[in-house]
């Protein structure tokens, strides 16, 4: 043999070779290819599920939301008639109660006077006579 030869043979050798080590790579990434092709596939199927039960859940929660406009739109009216009713008391027996209320501590603070003076008969003795006293 000659060395041409057996440098023939060495390279003839190292394609066989690289050719398995390529055919290994490509049966891994068949197989990995494949693989996720199946994950895909699995993951594709169990989403139309998930999508039908969030709709539902959406369509539900838009119904709750609604009655809740409802709600606020009713509490909102209620608010507007509790402040006129408000309004029209305060228009109406505001001022006569106020008016009654200051008469009333008037004529308290006047008996609680009159009162201690009854109690207290010479307190003001040293006090100079009016002007219709004589």
């Amino acid at each position: 043999m000659s060395p041409g030869q057996i440098a023939a043979l060495v390279a003839a050798g190292a394609f066989v070779l690289l050719v398995l080590v390529l055919a290994v790579v490509a049966v891994k990434a068949a197989r990995f290819f494949d693989e996720a092709t199946i994950a895909m596939r699995k993951a594709h199927e169990n989403s139309d599920p998930l999508f039908v039960e969030a709709n539902t859940t959406l369509t539900h929660v838009n119904t709750q939301l609604e009655r809740v406009d409802g709600i606020t739109a009713n509490a909102r009216a209620v608010t507007g008639n509790v402040s006129a009713l408000t309004s029209l008391f305060t228009a109406t027996l505001g001022g006569p109660l106020v008016k009654a209320a200051a008469l009333s501590y008037g004529v308290s603070k006047a008996v609680k006077a009159r009162r201690r003076a009854a109690e207290q008969p010479n307190k003001h003795a040293k006090r100079r006579p009016g002007r219709g006293a004589k």
